[in-house]
């Protein structure tokens, strides 16, 4: 669905009542980027500048899917702003740089939909930064590398979303591998039905991904892994610390998640981020399973109306190329 335009009378109250101090709100400006919410940069008449974070099924570009509520499934959509809330109390806990929160609505006293405004930060983005000068981007990575140590350290018995696992809830499956195996082979299916060349190697990418599976060792502890933790996910602020942005789907989970989602995000410049004591038959069945969600995901979403259709379908392609290759290993 096509976002909604929100205008300026819509967080007129919530702009002042998060930065008052007698500013009105000038203007109300969409950032690119948000595909499952809306985010705005509000600019108040003194030039201050907060971001908006609405959650609402006018914002979201994703068509809906079966289970997409289901909290219980540690990679249902990261949707709503109790998601992101425990989210953003468990990373600022661990001492990983968040977006301030400046104001949060969960009754519609200021907007109809879940409402966050949250500080801006009008620097770039890593992945900006990596592009224009690698030097200059190399003390964010090594503070990007602690972030990553101190998430890696936290353990949980058990895993799911941050959300549902520190409220005493459990998550569905038996283990993270069994997981990710499931919704690979789901990916897997639906790629095969958009993409013939899916479709001819199904039977190979099948086997492949069950012999993966095989291989990986029982674990009972996990990690808090961001999922998407890309390096347009992470913003540099005015003192060059990286900035964790779109945190909704945090979970406890195995970090070679992460890992591999920065490998493939960060390619060479993932060296300095790198750590010890991975497990490489994990890294190696989440490899191939990210590979075809990158390809199923982007194929869906193109069955809607996501604007930048051309990168969507770029992504795809690029990853639905990894995924055969990987199938013959």
């Amino acid at each position: 669905m096509a976002p909604r335009a929100v205008t300026r009378e819509q967080l007129t109250s919530a702009a002042r009542a998060a930065l008052g101090r007698g500013r009105r709100l000038e203007a109300v400006e969409r950032v690119a980027g948000g595909s499952k919410k809306g985010v705005y940069r509000l600019v108040m008449d003194d030039a201050t500048t907060a971001i908006a974070y609405l959650w609402d099924g006018t914002e979201n570009y994703w068509p809906a899917a079966e289970g997409d509520d289901d909290l219980t499934d540690p990679f249902s959509p990261g949707l709503g702003l109790n998601l992101f809330l425990a989210a953003h109390a468990r990373l600022d806990a661990l001492g990983v740089r968040v977006p301030a929160i400046r104001l949060v609505d969960r009754d519609g006293t200021h907007c109809p939909a879940d409402l966050a405004i949250v500080e801006d930060l009008p620097g770039e983005s890593l992945e900006k930064l990596l592009a224009r000068d690698p030097g200059a981007a190399a003390p964010v990575m090594a503070r990007l590398a602690e972030s990553l140590k101190a998430m890696g350290r936290h353990r949980a018995p058990a895993y799911g979303k941050v959300a549902v696992v520190d409220g005493g809830g459990t998550s569905r499956g038996a283990s993270c591998e069994g997981v990710v195996l499931d919704r690979a082979l789901r990916d897997l299916a639906e790629a095969a039905s958009r993409d013939s060349r899916i479709a001819a190697a199904r039977e190979r990418l099948e086997e492949r991904l069950l012999i993966l599976a095989a291989a990986v060792q029982p674990r009972a502890e996990y990690a808090v892994v961001h999922g998407e933790l890309g390096p347009d996910h992470v913003l540099v602020d005015e003192d060059g610390n990286p900035v964790a942005i779109d945190i909704e789907g945090l979970m406890y989970f195995d970090v070679e998640w992460e890992h591999v989602f920065l490998k493939i995000r960060l390619h060479d410049a993932y060296q300095r981020l790198e750590a010890d004591g991975l497990d490489e038959d994990r890294l190696a069945l989440y490899m191939l399973a990210q590979r075809l969600s990158l390809t199923a995901g982007p194929l869906r979403l193109l069955d809607g109306d996501f604007p930048n259709r051309t990168f969507m379908a770029d992504i795809a392609e690029y990853n639905l190329k990894q995924a055969l290759d990987l199938a013959q290993a």
